[in-house]
């Protein structure tokens, strides 16, 4: 796109501002200018703060009609726990897996910035016996379910395949693939991890106008977990436009996605329960949930939002709607904690694209560092400048015409990562300690007796879900460690 072009582009959007230097940049400054400028729908960025603006706006007027929040409709949802559904499902969930029809897709952007690294946080040790990353653990469960689908299937070894599609951001592809690279994919083919980076859009002035980082480039930030949708439309690579990860997974006939954040040492990776149940329920799109710890925890909530589903945040509902019980059971009515575990078909995902603009984006107000147009400085401010925008992976829950809710035992599934070591609540010490109890749990429940203080870790490989542990019967282990097979176990024990 030419210059002139590009010119008369940004003036009839009102951003001409961007261009104010560009006689003034050296050539190769201009040409990256120019690249970035040529791939940014301005247009789209233009509609989509309008639109926001316009959301908050609404919502902050006093004149405006307050959104009716209902707990979710009876029916709605299920629980695991019935052993005879539980088998009902898992059997569904591991025939779709065998057939070759379920995906997996991670949401895996973030640094572990909080937890002193800058590193992806997949590659995160929470101080396990192994030293295993959470990316390590969650490539062994699918290796392990892969293996058990096939047994149920009587398939041979190597022939059910479930592809991983690992969403990054910018900061964070190179790392995250040089880490999957240099751990050989963790026994993964590598043609079955996609790497594939989240999108990202302009920071904002308050009144919209685009921020530039330096007088050459543009300021961007991540567009949110949300932002999923949009890149897996969007090539993977430069080499080749039309490879998306919604043309992989046509390619490959895959029917079932499962996806999920990075950051949950107990996440079941495809899990078959929650395929299983979301299929039977023939649900375009579901939500697996765990019961809320009290009625004040600063938790979203799926919830019934103006007669369509949806999740609530903690802040929108009221202390009395937050205390309120189901008056047959003695819940919380308002109970199902929302911990980003998501089932969709691909016809969903492939139909989000046609709804995607009435969707209004979520306004994060920051504070943005920028290239003052005025002093020509680089300006870094104190306090809250502009605006970042962001979609929520969620945002789409009200346009499903079919969904389902699941709710599973936290202990067993949800133990987020999300703060500093010695913080005491989601941590890694916590982590580290729910993954080493459910351990404990898988033993005992095989009928093994574990002495007071004993810690042994169970490889991925070994046991997906506290499955094939049967030798262990009986036995009393005395040692801590971890095994990477059953055998190893023997050591520990008397």
């Amino acid at each position: 796109m030419s210059i002139d072009t590009l010119r008369k582009r940004y003036e009839a959007a009102g951003q001409e501002h961007l261009l104010a230097f560009y006689s003034e940049l050296p050539s190769e400054e201009q040409a990256s200018l120019s690249a970035q400028l040529g791939t940014l729908d301005i247009e789209r960025v233009n509609r989509i703060y309008h639109k926001a603006v316009g959301s908050e706006s609404g919502a902050l007027s006093p004149t405006s009609v307050s959104d009716t929040i209902e707990p979710l409709p009876k029916g709605a949802s299920e629980s695991v726990g019935t052993p005879a559904k539980d088998d009902e499902w898992r059997k569904i969930g591991l025939a779709a897996i065998a057939r070759g029809e379920v995906g997996v897709l991670l949401m895996a952007g973030g640094q572990g910035t909080r937890l002193g690294s800058s590193d992806p946080k997949g590659c995160y040790d929470i101080g396990l016996p192994s030293h295993k990353s959470l990316f390590q653990y969650q490539a062994e469960r699918i290796a392990r379910l892969q293996s058990v689908a096939e047994a149920k299937a009587g398939k041979p070894a190597g022939s059910v395949i479930i592809p991983w599609y690992v969403m990054t951001s910018g900061p964070t592809r190179h790392a995250t693939e040089s880490f999957f690279k240099s751990n050989s994919y963790f026994g993964l083919e590598p043609k079955n991890v996609i790497v594939f980076e989240q999108g990202t859009l302009p920071c904002l002035s308050n009144d919209g106008l685009v921020l530039l980082e330096t007088p050459s480039r543009v300021a961007v930030a991540p567009d949110g977990n949300g932002g999923l949708y949009a890149a897996t439309r969007s090539p993977i690579s430069s080499a080749d436009k039309s490879y998306t990860v919604l043309s992989d997974l046509a390619k490959r006939n895959v029917l079932y996605v499962h996806a999920y954040c990075v950051d949950n040492c107990l996440v079941r990776v495809a899990d078959p329960v929650f395929l299983g149940y979301s299929i039977q329920k023939q649900a375009d799109c579901a939500a697996k949930v765990v019961p809320k710890a009290y009625p004040t925890e600063s938790v979203g909530v799926v919830a019934y939002q103006n007669s369509k589903f949806s999740v609530v945040e903690y802040s929108e509902i009221t202390k009395e709607q937050a205390e309120r019980r189901d008056p047959e059971t003695g819940e919380l009515s308002f109970r199902a904690a929302n911990i980003v575990n998501h089932f969709y078909t691909t016809a969903f995902l492939n139909r989000v694209e046609s709804f995607e603009e009435e969707l209004a984006f979520h306004i994060a107000r920051k504070k943005i560092a920028h290239f003052d147009l005025k002093t020509k400085e680089i300006i870094k401010p104190t306090k809250p400048n502009g605006m970042k925008l962001e979609m929520f992976v969620f945002d789409v829950f009200p346009f499903t015409e079919a969904f389902a809710v699941l709710e599973v035992a936290r202990k067993e599934e949800f133990s987020p990562l999300k703060n500093a070591p010695g913080t005491g609540s989601d941590d890694p010490t916590t982590s580290r300690r729910d993954l080493l109890a459910q351990h404990r749990r898988f033993l005992e429940s095989a009928g093994a007796i574990l002495q007071e203080g004993v810690e042994i870790e169970i490889s991925p490989l070994v046991s997906y879900a506290g499955e094939g542990l049967e030798s262990v019967k009986g036995k009393t282990f005395t040692k801590s460690g971890s095994v990477e097979n059953v055998e190893e176990l023997d050591v520990l024990a008397v």
